[in-house]
């Protein structure tokens, strides 16, 4: 008898490949697709259909499920709240784990009674021989990899997962679905965040539900340079779109979301050599009191860079870096890595 594995379609050309290879490889395939958002969320809508096509194509069965409540509760009110607060936060990571891998591995198993996922994600997974643990694996594509929004994901999804894209890079994806002649094949590649292609950009997303405040953008010694609409449009780091004219480039060092304040300064002022991390998934790694040599990436384009993680009990951790790093922004994601295995990662902290 085939093994069965549910296959989570978006309606993209990634997921549409990972369904076919399964589906030529002898799986008992059925599709899963997520319903996200409400409204006319673009996305959403064209995708559940490229996916229904794609199982047509296929012949294999189609499910949607209704994920939009779950989708406001963990991502939409997770940003706004990240936002209004000064920080700017991480939803890919928050949205599989809370919204898609362990869900739909939940209802693969009460509807199906399946016991494994798929996903077109650019990752890989493979086990620890020595401890059993699962283990989390960059993609061989590098430039496509998404380990880094998958360190959420718990051991228990983690082990029931598979990644079809993990030993291929996004030409060769792109190949085999124009030979498997998919109708999503010449699709247009998806941005990475679902909410923007729906309403346009992310500020147009937040506005809708953060009120503007108009505020003073100060540098590093208090003095005032010009006047924001709202510091939930800015980011550590950023540089384009401030206002404000200078003889130097200057960058968002900090946001202030009590004093509704926006502080910038020059790229040494916009460097940190440490940060704290909150909420921390041990992933190939047991969770562990002693002090990690490991590469920790804290953006998701980010090369790593090596520092050591100290963990400080209640699922957080101090990372000392060895070079000093560009925008560590609260609320985006650290992942220390060894080689290409993620170890784990968490939520970095505003600065207290």
């Amino acid at each position: 008898m085939a093994e069965k594995v549910v296959v989570g379609l978006s309606g993209g050309v990634d997921s549409s490949v990972a369904a076919a290879l399964l589906h030529q490889q002898g799986y008992d395939v059925t599709g899963l697709t997520l319903w996200l958002m409400r409204g006319k969320g673009q996305c959403c809508s064209d995708g559940m259909v490229d996916a229904a096509r794609i199982c047509e194509q296929l012949s294999i069965p189609h499910e949607i499920v209704d994920s939009r409540d779950a989708f406001e509760q963990h991502i939409i009110n997770y940003l706004v709240t990240g936002y209004a607060a000064g920080n700017t936060p991480l939803p890919c990571s928050r949205c599989n784990k809370a919204v898609k891998f362990a869900p739909m591995l939940h209802y693969a198993r009460e509807k199906f009674g399946i016991d494994k996922i798929a996903t077109g994600h650019y990752a890989r997974v493979t086990i620890d021989p020595e401890t059993g643990r699962y283990q989390l694996r960059r993609a061989v594509d590098r430039t496509k990899d998404q380990s880094y929004f998958l360190y959420e994901v718990a051991q228990e999804e983690l082990g029931r997962c598979v990644f079809p894209l993990g030993d291929l890079t996004k030409i060769e994806t792109r190949q085999i679905a124009a030979e498997f002649g998919l109708v999503t094949a010449e699709k247009a590649e998806s941005q990475d965040l679902c909410l923007v292609e729906a309403h346009g950009s992310m500020q147009q997303f937040l506005d809708r539900y953060i009120h503007s405040h108009k505020g003073k953008i100060v540098d590093t010694s208090g003095k005032i340079l010009g006047e924001h609409d709202g510091t939930h449009h800015y980011t550590i780091g950023q540089r384009k779109g401030l206002g404000v004219a200078a003889a130097n480039p200057l960058y968002v060092v900090s946001i202030d979301a009590g004093k509704n304040e926006v502080v910038v300064g020059d790229r040494s002022e916009a460097q940190d050599g440490e940060c704290t991390i909150d909420q921390i998934n041990w992933v190939a790694l047991a969770p562990t009191d002693r002090p990690i040599r490991a590469e920790v990436q804290i953006r998701y384009r980010s090369p790593s860079s090596i520092a050591t993680i100290m963990p400080l009990g209640d699922n957080r951790a101090h990372v000392v870096f060895d070079e000093p790093q560009f925008s560590i922004t609260p609320g985006q994601a650290a992942v220390w890595y060894s080689g290409d295995i993620v170890l784990g990662g968490g939520l970095i902290e505003p600065k207290s």
